[in-house]
């Protein structure tokens, strides 16, 4: 029995190893869009549920953009409020798309917003959520990834409240790894970045392909990108497209919320594997590419429960070298954390707490992704926002910021 379980603990893990292999190429040299007259007419979408504190803010800063003005609009797509986003909205000069129905989840916004905003002649759609403070060159810079000949692209998104507790910076140092270990080298190589679910943006010629958004699980973000492999359109990865996003800052509403975001990318998987694998996919080798990602959603949890399972035939020993190997991990996770900081922009001296934690924030995901293949989540919880301070928001190319985002597109 323990020969079996080893070996399938192994096999199981050479999926993860796919992913490692692929990490290598963000190494390899690229070169920023070059910069391209304005000429994308956005509509900026933003679902918003409960929102009134928050979404007035996002609003002003979209205002703010370098983009001309002539060419964005900006749309608040209201669903199940019970305060004041309407109100807040309309008086910060957005235009309000009511919901009708019943709204499940964020999919469910975007379909109707969609479907309402198709018929208006706009050339791309870009998407926030009403926590989010983007970059003031935001549009700018998609609409040159537009004019280069991309159709989905996936901007680069920072904690703006990293510094307010060690959840909230782990957050912020999870999307870097996640920058560094998968948008960059899989857009290098020539395949679709993941989506996460804001800062991204979508042409028209999309949405026409797809019929509109119609995703189903409550992981829109990347079934949408998986749709959109599918069909043959990869989602660029355009860091030059900066926004800051509000992250969770206790650990127990982290928990719920990343439960939900497991929980959806196994039900996303559960729609969308078979499809990325058919030969009939227009560009085979980026569609299987992605498909990983789904793969490895049900592979990684699967290898935790067979080293669980492996736990009793262990010797005295073998308990030993795992707990120093234990010790190690965190160590090594620490340190992940220390260059995370300096490769994601963030202050290392107001980011002792997230360092020392961050081993514990990883861990944390591995009940969760469990959790996630036998217990479903079916109805979006919202989650409270209370707005980021503008400190750490909004410096364009300047400071600290701006000389991290330089290094990063030199290397």
């Amino acid at each position: 029995m323990q020969i079996i379980l080893t070996a399938l603990m192994i096999a199981l893990n050479l999926f993860s190893a796919y992913l490692g292999v692929m990490a290598l190429f963000t190494f390899k040299r690229r070169k920023p869009y070059p910069q391209a007259a304005p000429s994308a007419r956005f509509a900026v979408v933003i679902p918003a549920r409960n929102e009134e504190c928050v979404v007035g803010k996002l609003i002003a800063r979209l205002w703010e953009q370098t983009y001309p003005r002539a060419l964005f609009d900006v749309y608040v797509a209201v669903n199940n409020c019970t305060d004041r986003t309407a109100e807040v909205a309309r008086a910060a000069g957005a235009k309000v798309i009511a919901c009708e129905g019943e709204v499940k989840c964020k999919g469910d916004v975007l379909h109707q917003a969609i479907a309402a905003l198709m018929p208006l002649g706009y050339d791309a759609f870009a998407f926030f959520d009403a926590d989010n403070l983007p970059d003031r060159q935001f549009l700018a810079r998609i609409n040159d990834a537009f004019c280069a000949g991309e159709r989905v692209c996936k901007g680069r998104l920072k904690a703006g409240n990293a510094a307010n507790s060690w959840v909230a910076g782990g957050y912020g140092l999870y999307h870097a790894l996640m920058e560094w270990t998968y948008s960059r080298p899989h857009s290098a190589a020539g395949f679709s970045s993941n989506l996460v679910g804001t800062g991204f943006a979508a042409h028209r010629e999309v949405f026409e392909a797809l019929g509109g958004w119609n995703t189903s699980s409550m992981c829109e973000d990347t079934e949408f990108a998986a749709q959109c492999t599918r069909i043959g359109y990869r989602v660029a990865w355009v860091p030059e497209a900066l926004s800051y996003d509000e992250q969770v800052e206790r650990f127990g509403v982290s928990l719920r919320q990343r439960r939900r975001w497991c929980a959806g990318m196994v039900q996303a998987a559960r729609r969308m594997t078979a499809d990325m694998f058919r030969p009939s996919c227009p560009r085979r080798g980026m569609a299987r590419d992605f498909g990983m990602l789904f793969v490895i959603s049900h592979t990684a949890p699967l290898a935790t429960i067979v080293m669980a399972l492996l736990l009793p035939f262990q010797s005295p020993l073998m308990w030993l070298l795992s707990g120093a190997g234990l010790l190690l991990s965190y160590a090594g996770l620490a340190l992940v954390a220390l260059l995370l900081c300096v490769l994601g922009g963030y202050p290392v001296a107001r980011m002792g707490a997230t360092v020392a934690m961050f081993p514990i924030f990883m861990a944390s995901w591995v009940p969760l992704q469990v959790m996630a293949l036998f217990v479903p989540v079916r109805r979006w919880s919202a989650i409270e926002h209370s707005g980021q301070p503008d400190a750490e928001a909004g410096e364009d190319d300047a400071g600290e910021e701006g000389g991290a985002l330089r290094r990063q597109n030199a290397l």
